[in-house]
Formats: C-alpha cells, structure tokens, sequence
C-alpha cells in the first residue's frame, strides 16, 4: 500500500423526524455508544463531529434540513468495513429503516486523501455529487468497487 493517504468516507440519511424527537430516541441513544465504538477502532483516523465534540448531528448537506451526514477518515477499507459491519454498528444498520428513508440515489461515497486532511462538507457534497454523475470513479468510488490508493 501507498503511504501518504488515508479514506475519506461520506455517508447522508434523510431523517424521518427531527433528532429530538420519539422517533428518533432509537438512534440518538445509541450514538454515543457507536461512536466511542469508532473512534477505538483498529484504523480509525477521525470523524466529524459538532461545536458540542460528539456527533454530527447538528450538520446538514445540500441544503437540505432533512438530510444527516456521517464522515470519517480511515487507514484502509478494511478498516472502515471491519467498523461497518461489526456487531454495534451493524445493529443500527439493521433498524435503519425506523429513523431513515429510503434513497435511491448515492448516499455514501468514499475517495483518498493526503494523510492528515480533514474533509469538508462541500467536499462530501462534491464526492456524492461526482459518484451520482459519474458512478465509481478513483474521484469517488463505494466498498463494492474500490479503487486503490494515489501512487505517492
């Protein structure tokens, strides 16, 4: 693997109800715990995270109020998905579908970084953007087609 680059990794849900809602009790109460979850994990680099410093759930995209946004940066895929589909955070994504819609166009991309950068969230908007237009490209590209990492 090429040194000097890490994954970024974007991923939005339009939200069925405000985060303080009942509907949303679900989610939030677990947040803290998934989180701590990721920021322990083996390859875990950073996330984005609010003026409060524990999640982002203050943060929205595409001017949208409705639409949530999740953003990390890893070592590796391997490490991203060994988080994903671990036991904690595969237990959200089980109930997604309780806080969530449905979308059907891209909603999770990921791309490479200089190691150290920290994405944007115009630059996630970008990156969702490119992968909506373009599909997988090495600009953005998803866990089932992965493109490696920029030569150094």
């Amino acid at each position: 693997m090429s040194a000097g680059y890490e994954l970024a990794q974007v991923n939005i849900g339009r939200i069925l109800a405000p985060f303080d809602s009942e509907v949303m009790r679900g989610f939030t109460s677990k947040l803290e715990e998934v989180n701590a979850v990721a920021d322990t994990a083996e390859g875990f680099v950073w996330r984005l995270i609010d003026e409060n410093g524990s999640d982002a759930t203050d943060f929205r995209v595409f001017d949208d109020e409705w639409l949530a946004v999740n953003m990390s940066v890893w070592t590796s895929p391997e490490s991203l998905n060994a988080y994903v589909y671990g036991p904690e955070h595969r237990a959200m994504l089980r109930r997604r579908r309780e806080w969530f819609a449905h979308l059907t166009e891209a909603y999770s991309a990921m791309w490479w970084v200089p190691a150290g950068h920290r994405p944007t969230l115009p630059e996630a908007e970008k990156r969702l953007t490119i992968l909506r237009e373009k599909g997988p490209t090495a600009e953005a590209f998803t866990m089932k087609e992965l493109f490696p990492k920029p030569e150094a």
